[in-house]
């Protein structure tokens, strides 16, 4: 017998979302944007707003950049999350899928 009532499980790309929007809060938390604390209230809500979903490219498209983009530079050991490039591009499907309009980055 199956569970018709059974949760769908998240995309891979809901993952990689809901490993990396913690990380990008408390970093922005850390840089005390007035910001930070209403896109908190908004994830935690179940939405971004676009200045949010906007940031939240921003950030991705950055730590793709500072983990490991440049072959010539190594990984920083003590980043708080690993990006990939698949990731950033996952972040943006995600964010697109849900209306949010961004720069080709």
């Amino acid at each position: 017998m199956t569970d018709s009532h059974r949760a769908p499980s998240p995309s891979g790309d809901d993952r990689v979302v809901e490993r990396l929007v913690p990380a990008w809060l408390a970093e922005a938390a850390g840089s005390g944007s007035p910001m930070a604390d209403r896109a908190r209230r908004d994830w935690e809500r179940g939405r971004l707003s676009p200045e949010a979903a906007e940031d939240l490219a921003d950030w991705v498209t950055a730590r793709v950049t500072d983990t490991a983009f440049n072959a010539d530079k190594e990984p920083d050991p003590a980043a708080r999350v690993r990006v990939s490039v698949a990731d950033k591009a996952a972040v943006h499907r995600w964010l697109a899928a849900r209306g949010h309009r961004l720069d080709a980055t």
